[in-house]
């Protein structure tokens, strides 16, 4: 008996490469860790489908059956915050938001006051203290944005919120090219090469 868990999850390729201060090699490894976790929420999702198969989850399958379901939250989060962090990055570099990208403008503009408030906020939560991610979202009730920390992957979305920038501050993002103490550096290169089309696509809900 087939069940709709049987469909897997694709590893999607990304053309990066030449980021100044983020190097092929670093992009090369992190695409590697990415598709890991693609592999593991596929595995993970085929394996909780067969406790389903019967339609239930029996008393002595539920001490597995709940650690697979959590392990997957990991997993599922890991792979899709790591598409949203390589979909929003590119080869080219840019200071911010172009000339026509006004929608983008206004939205951080009625948010934080200005485009370099915004940055100063996003960049501080990309420095705060332990691993994990800074993500930018969109309240779509009211259109505010709004910075995040997202630690393990799971821990710190916000529901309903969709994320607009995704920037991964976990240590193997960046230790290739800068030393523990140097994040803020990264976190510069990270800025310099943000796809800003993406992020206003995000922000109109076309992607």
């Amino acid at each position: 008996m087939k069940t709709k868990n049987d469909k897997n999850y694709p590893v999607k390729e990304f053309p990066l490469k030449g980021l100044t201060g983020i190097s092929d090699k670093t992009l090369e490894m992190h695409f590697k860790l990415y598709e890991g976790y693609v592999k593991a929420t596929n595995s993970l999702t085929r394996q909780i489908g067969e406790f389903l198969i019967d339609g239930q989850v029996d008393q002595e399958e539920m001490p597995a059956y709940s650690e697979l379901t959590r392990r997957l939250g990991f997993e599922y989060n890991g792979m899709v915050l790591h598409e949203l962090y390589f979909e929003n990055l590119s080869s080219q570099e840019s200071k911010g938001p172009q000339q026509g990208q006004i929608s983008l403008q206004k939205a951080i503009e009625d948010s934080f006051g200005s485009f370099d408030i915004w940055r100063a906020d996003f960049s501080s939560v990309g420095k705060m203290r332990g691993v994990g991610w800074a993500v930018c979202n969109i309240n779509p009730a009211n259109g505010r944005v709004s910075n995040h920390w997202v630690s393990l992957h799971e821990f710190g979305n916000v529901a309903g919120f969709r994320p607009l920038l995704v920037m991964d501050v976990w240590e193997h993002a960046y230790l290739m090219d800068f030393k523990p103490s140097e994040r803020g550096e990264y976190i510069e290169r990270f800025l310099a090469h943000v796809n800003w089309d993406v992020f206003a696509k995000r922000l109109e809900g076309q992607s």
